[in-house]
């Protein structure tokens, strides 16, 4: 059985349009046209607009992850697979978000191996009865993808730990990149089977697939794609030590919306575009974007929530098990503080053990009574740094609890196995304080769920409603994402162990009044932000982000990940050489003007003069009666008389038409009206401190301006530089007959006159030329 989408790629290659299901008003379509603009001639730029309404009657959204929100086992006769939907999966969840008639469809990888021979039947399976499309990745290349790229290279570099430092050493593996080159494209292949590009939206998450969206859109350039990324983003100065680092971020930069939990992991990625790849990101009404080839890339600042009915449901679950009761009677006429953490070398569990040790040493009082209860999810990844944290934990923990422990009492309960759903609830629902000590984390959704579980459920025949009134109480780490949004939690750096010990003590000792006030806080805002609202606020800002997708003509150009699509407007029209020579060729009379630097001359050249072969066609132009030929450039006179000496008949416009002059033979005119440059004595001394304090830049003086460039200097500081001195400039040459104008890195100050027209040039040419 083939699903529906791949039917419609059969039906649209061969030419049949079926209505399927509702009609519904659609936008009229524009062709995508892969390939380079000067490919296509004039008869078919004008015949890539069609009115064809889609073959779908709605839209769908195609959700691509690493793995599937399936679980998978074995038959118990050894014969087969049985399936299930994974209920604790975000992707699963995020359903809740979307409109009720949109059609969902899930494509990624499985937790397990299947055999070769059974994938087909695996696949039939997903699809019919999960709308699943799984992709089944060699183990070899499985590896080197999952447990090598994306593990050992991008996940801690992005959690900030540089792969060149003494203990991560080693020379970048290629192979590993090459993998997931080919992991990546292999997920490619799977969404391709089952697109319809033009009524589609594809999602894509997390860092395993940062490069499938250069894949995606190289065959849809007009496809509807989103990207959300639920690691932390490094700054630059981490992520410019990836070697395939503009590959990645150019491949993110083919999406249409690129999701982040928090302000810093957007500011780290724009850093990033601004530093490596020269882009400027603009802030319209209140979104975000940056414009690429003609393409806006919206960016999405928004954490992720929790799904409320799943852990309502889950407080029942254990509710009936008992496991609340059974929790509250062991731990009778103590003070829980908790910690669930994955085991990984980046969740500070360590610390928090030493806070809690500390805590003790201190506050005497917390002796026999303050209970640390630490639950250490199994580690997703592997290796030595792995292990040695592992040894170092239960090393803390045999230590306090020998120095602290009593008979029926022990300091720190560390659950080193695999919890239930149910159980962690049940620990959530009896603690009075739970933290968060990680040293990096993309978002954490822990203290999420430890308030919704202290809120407690509406049932009233429940007997897990908690007794008394509502609280809680959080310390959690400054570098995790969800800390922005926790305004009523005690933030701590968890490297400060004595800082995090008094938070703890503060936490467990404050008011309850004070606590309910925090608690209130925080399950308004998690109770209002949960998975929903974010799924659909990402789906809306997508639909906003791509509202112009089939009004814009887009042009697929550039080789591997260098590729982009370029988006022009409906009434572009490419200059056509045939018809641009016959109109030179029939002119009676010829007015050429030629920007010398970015040109002329290559806007990265050293060496600024013209070259003989530029003199050659310059002069072959300038000895044809009918031309008039000028260069005009913001230089001086001087310089540009020196390099074009050998152009007799060559017109140039120095300091971007202050000065003219129409040939060798002639005199310079000036264009200005005024000959008082003492503004420069206020001007010059203001650019001298700015130049002194912005390392790389440098002050221009020409006859009629004064320019402060700063190209070479460090971006982010030289723009901010740039606007201070606008605004400083501006303000002590308010009196003056002066304009004060930012360009590209560029601050400029010249005198208020009309700069020369090219109109004006062109109409005294041919007034001579008759």
């Amino acid at each position: 059985m083939m699903s529906r989408s791949y039917t419609n790629l059969l039906d649209l290659a061969t030419g049949n349009f079926p209505a399927i299901g509702r009609e519904r008003k659609r936008l009229p379509r524009v062709m995508t046209v892969p390939g380079n603009v000067y490919e296509l001639d004039d008869d078919q730029a004008n015949s890539v607009s069609s009115d064809n309404p889609s073959s779908v009657a709605q839209d769908r959204l195609i959700i691509v992850a690493n793995q599937l929100p399936v679980k998978a086992n074995r038959r118990a006769d050894d014969r087969g697979w049985v399936f299930s939907w994974n209920e604790d999966s975000l992707l699963l969840q995020l359903k809740e978000g979307l409109p009720e008639d949109m059609e969902v469809l899930y494509v990624g990888s499985l937790r397990v191996d299947v055999d070769l021979e059974e994938q087909e039947e695996v696949s039939q399976i997903l699809l019919e009865t999960f709308k699943c499309v799984p992709t089944f990745l060699p183990q070899d290349l499985l590896e080197k993808f999952y447990h090598g790229f994306c593990k050992k290279l991008l996940w801690p570099l992005f959690h900030y730990m540089l792969p060149f430092s003494a203990d991560h050493g080693g020379r970048f593996d290629r192979s590993m990149w090459e993998a997931y080159v080919s992991a990546n494209k292999l997920f490619s292949q799977k969404v391709i089977e089952v697109i319809n590009p033009d009524d589609d939206y594809v999602w894509i998450h997390d860092y395993h697939l940062m490069v499938l969206p250069t894949f995606l859109r190289r065959h849809f350039n007009r496809l509807r794609m989103g990207f959300f990324l639920h690691s932390p983003f490094p700054s630059s100065e981490i992520y410019r030590t990836l070697p395939v680092r503009e590959e990645i971020l150019k491949a993110l930069l083919n999406s249409d919306l690129i999701g982040f939990h928090t302000f810093d992991y957007a500011r780290h990625f724009l850093s990033c575009c601004s530093r490596m790849l020269g882009l400027e990101y603009q802030s319209k009404r209140g979104y975000i974007g940056l414009e690429y080839y003609g393409r806006t890339v919206g960016i999405k600042i928004m954490p992720v929530g929790i799904h409320m009915g799943r852990i309502a449901s889950v407080m029942k679950l254990a509710d009936k098990e008992k496991k609340i009761g059974e929790l509250k009677q062991q731990f009778e006429g103590k003070t829980v503080l908790l910690g669930v953490d994955d085991m990984d070398i980046f969740k500070g569990i360590n610390l928090k053990l030493l806070a809690m040790e500390q805590l003790l040493q201190q506050h005497s009082k917390w002796q026999g009574k303050a209970v640390l209860v630490q639950i250490a999810n199994p580690a997703r990844g592997k290796g030595a740094d792995l292990e040695e944290i592992q040894a170092e934990i239960r090393e803390s923990c045999r230590r306090i609890n020998e120095e602290f422990g009593e008979p029926g009492y022990e300091p720190i309960v560390f659950v080193d196995r695999p919890v239930s759903i149910s159980e962690r609830i049940a620990y959530y629902s009896i603690a009075e304080c739970v933290v968060v000590t990680a040293v990096r984390d993309g978002m954490n959704l822990t203290p999420y769920e430890y308030i919704v579980c202290r809120q407690g459920t509406d049932d009233s025949e429940s007997s897990s409603d908690l007794s008394g009134p509502k609280k809680s109480m959080l310390v959690v780490s400054e570098f995790i994402g969800c800390s922005p949004s926790l305004s009523g939690a005690i933030r701590v750096n968890p490297w400060n162990v004595e800082a995090t010990a008094e938070a703890m003590n503060e936490a467990i000792s404050m008011s309850q009044s004070e606590q309910l006030l925090r608690h209130e806080k925080h399950f308004r805002y998690v109770s209002t932000h949960d998975v929903a609202y974010w799924s659909r606020s990402f789906l809306q800002d997508m639909e906003r982000t791509c509202s112009e997708h089939f009004r814009r003509r887009c042009w697929g150009i550039g080789l591997s990940f260098g590729f982009r699509v370029v988006a022009l407007d409906p009434n572009f029209r490419k200059l056509s050489m045939e018809a641009i020579a016959l109109a030179y060729c029939r002119a009676k009379s010829r007015a050429i003007l030629l920007d010398y630097d970015g040109t002329v001359m290559p806007q990265n050249s050293i060496n600024k003069a013209p070259s003989q072969e530029i003199i050659s066609i310059l002069n072959t132009l300038c000895w044809d009666k009918k031309n008039t030929v000028f260069i005009v450039s913001g230089r001086g006179r001087d310089n540009l008389s020196q390099w074009f000496s050998p152009c007799r008949k060559l017109g140039l416009a120095a300091e971007h038409g202050y000065f003219l002059r129409w040939s060798q033979d002639k005199e310079w005119e000036t264009c200005g009206q005024s000959s008082d440059f003492g503004w420069k004595e206020i001007a010059e001394p203001v650019m001298q401190l700015y130049t002194e304090a912005t390392d790389g830049s440098s002050i221009e003086s020409k006859e009629s301006a004064l320019v402060w460039q700063y190209g070479d200097a460090d971006p982010g500081f030289g723009s901010s530089q740039a606007k201070e001195m606008l605004d400083h400039l501006e303000s002590v040459l308010a009196n003056e007959p002066v304009a004060v104008k930012s360009g590209h890195f560029i601050v400029e100050v010249k005198p208020q006159v009309h700069i020369v027209h090219f109109n004006f040039i062109c109409n005294s040419t041919l007034k001579k030329k008759k």
